[in-house]
């Protein structure tokens, strides 16, 4: 098991497993271009006006609402979307300021032949809230009518209908030309209705069980910003992490990936409408990208939780939410759900998996009942037993409180042997290729261990110095970010971008063994290796004859791609078409 990062802390912070937080000076993208100059006198940032332009989500005003009143044209807004359990299954949620009939249109390029699909729809009320300040005047705001629609059939993420265009280009009096086109088509999805409005068109990859690459961008305690002065602090830091996602996603082009917020969402802690300003703030990411949840003590923990026992240091850090606008506006796989116990909606979204190309991703509660024996303990056993290891080489675990920190983190220490005792042995016991966790706030990448220890190093493994830091914290930085993941099935390599300059501070590759040792995966598993930097491979030739040997290669390839060439072009025969003028 390799424990990547550290993510947690105190109730005003915003944290991420690579934690996301910003910089002195960061370029601002993140909200309304209204926004932009409230946000420069507040803050003091400069603000990049392109990308402002290009980044403005509309904020969803849920004091429009009223029950059994549709409002004129009330657009669906905040759409996000998120796997199933069927690799050709997508779901997508949006909000409405009213529970009218609202529909899902997807399918290509051509809207006539889009497949419409119905939504179910929930909410939540002032009474099904646990403790002040939600249950209270001063934390709760109608939160609208959340609707979830489920799209089928989809075509894999590698796939692509191409369209054939033909245009008839002039070149002179004499010759015209037909130049041939070929378009690729990707899945597009709207939400709405033609009475209250219809969002914009999104296009969007869905996932592929044979994709050989898995693209993720993994963090946690992002946070939000609101434009202005609350009760709490929000979190300005969070629109860097959005921003530069957003730049790696369109980078990306036509591969799929999903984005996995490990924890402490939208640090609403009862302030209900800091929700309304997070999901507006991620949809340019997250109604293109699947975007994956875990709950953390700031959605859930209140004082009454089903689950407390006395050794545990749950308070009262999810604002009297007890999880509930959590699990109302997200649903993720699997059907994990836990009583509330005062009538409101159950708690759901604390455990799942799924698998992502060559990666088996694992989420867990860290803030419900995780010991032997338990219904969660039981599923990640069971779900660990039954990964493929030949089909998904790799195995990601994910939960919001670390097992593993270099923090002065005494009052969750007892949590943290409760997870040794319990969870390591199954992380162990299953191979898992990395854990990664949130809370603390810093981003921290930890050597494979076992119970404190280093293991399963190869003989060229690089400690860093000591005593400065224990010898089992391979990286720590007080920089904001977020990690990316890209998987093949021979090599996992993960790396921590820093907000304050969208560049990459530590990197991290883990070998699945078919490279290494030239084994089969199911081999290789049990002798994973961990490099920092570039692996070493055995030659079987000096390496001044490799150098030579692929020179004079060269230079025969490109005289006969020439010679070739040449010939192709002195016997083309052009033949022109006439023209009306001809």
């Amino acid at each position: 098991m390799v424990v990547a990062c550290a993510g947690s802390g105190g109730e005003d912070d915003v944290a991420a497993c690579a934690s996301d937080s910003g910089s002195p000076r960061f370029v601002n993208t993140g909200a309304p271009a209204a926004w932009g100059e409230e946000r420069e006198a507040m803050m003091g940032l400069e603000l990049d006006r392109r990308a402002t332009k290009r980044y403005r989500p509309e904020l969803y005003d849920a004091r429009k609402s009223k029950r059994g009143h549709q409002p004129e044209a009330e657009m669906s807004t905040t759409v996000h979307l998120a796997f199933t359990d069927a690799v050709d299954e997508m779901r997508v949620m949006f909000l409405c300021g009213d529970d009218g009939k609202r529909v899902v249109r997807y399918g290509l390029e051509e809207e006539t032949n889009w497949t419409e699909v119905g939504t179910e729809v929930s909410t939540y009320e002032q009474k099904h809230m646990c403790d002040k300040p939600a249950n209270h005047s001063v934390g709760w705001r109608d939160p609208g009518f959340v609707f979830d629609g489920l799209m089928k059939g989809l075509l894999p993420g590698r796939r692509r209908i191409q369209k054939k265009d033909n245009i008839w280009a002039i070149v002179s009096k004499a010759v015209i030309l037909k130049i041939q086109f070929v378009k690729e088509i990707s899945e597009m999805v709207k939400v709405g209705s033609d009475t209250g409005g219809w969002s914009k068109t999104y296009n969007f990859i869905s996932r592929d069980s044979e994709a050989n690459e898995t693209i993720a961008f993994l963090f946690g305690d992002m946070g939000t910003y609101v434009p202005y002065n609350t009760y709490i602090r929000t979190q300005a830091e969070s629109l860097s992490t959005v921003k530069w996602i957003l730049r790696d996603i369109e980078a990306l082009g036509d591969k799929p990936a999903f984005i996995s917020h490990i924890g402490d969402i939208s640090y609403a802690r009862g302030y209900s409408w800091v929700w309304d300003h997070f999901f507006s703030q991620i949809e340019p990411i997250a109604a293109n990208t699947p975007y994956h949840v875990c709950i953390g003590n700031h959605e859930y923990d209140w004082p009454s939780q089903p689950w407390k026992p006395s050794w545990a240091t749950y308070g009262k850090d999810g604002g009297g939410e007890c999880g509930i606008p959590y699990s109302v506006k997200f649903r993720m796989p699997g059907n994990s759900i836990l009583p509330t116990g005062n009538g409101g909606p159950d708690t759901r979204n604390l455990y799942y998996s799924f698998d992502s190309g060559v990666v088996h991703f694992v989420y867990m509660s860290t803030e419900t009942n995780f010991l032997q024996g338990s219904e969660q303990y039981n599923f990640l056993k069971s779900d660990l037993e039954k990964v493929n290891r030949t089909r998904t080489p790799f195995i990601v675990f994910q939960g919001h409180r670390p097992m593993y920190t270099s923090s002065d983190e005494t009052r969750d220490a007892a949590l943290k042997q409760q997870m040794l005792q319990h969870l390591e042995p199954l992380l162990v016991t299953y191979n898992v290729t990395l854990a990664l966790w949130g809370h603390v706030h810093r981003y921290e990448r930890f050597c494979p261990m076992k119970n404190f220890q280093c293991v399963n190093t190869s003989s060229s493994f690089q400690f860093p110095g000591a005593p400065a830091h224990p010898e089992r914290s391979m990286f720590r930085g007080g920089v904001f970010g977020y990690t990316r993941l890209v998987a093949t099935k021979e090599k996992l390599t993960l790396t921590y971008v820093g907000n304050h300059d969208g560049q990459v501070h530590d990197m991290v590759e883990i070998f699945s063994g078919q490279v290494s040792n030239n084994s089969s995966v199911a081999e290789a598993v049990d002798g994973t290796k961990l490099s920092t930097g570039v692996s070493t491979v055995r030659r079987k030739y000096p390496l001044y004859l490799e150098i030579g040997g692929s020179v004079i290669f060269a230079l025969l390839l490109g005289f006969g791609f020439g010679f070739l060439v040449r010939r192709k072009k002195e016997a083309a025969q052009w033949t022109p078409v006439k023209n009306e003028e001809s």
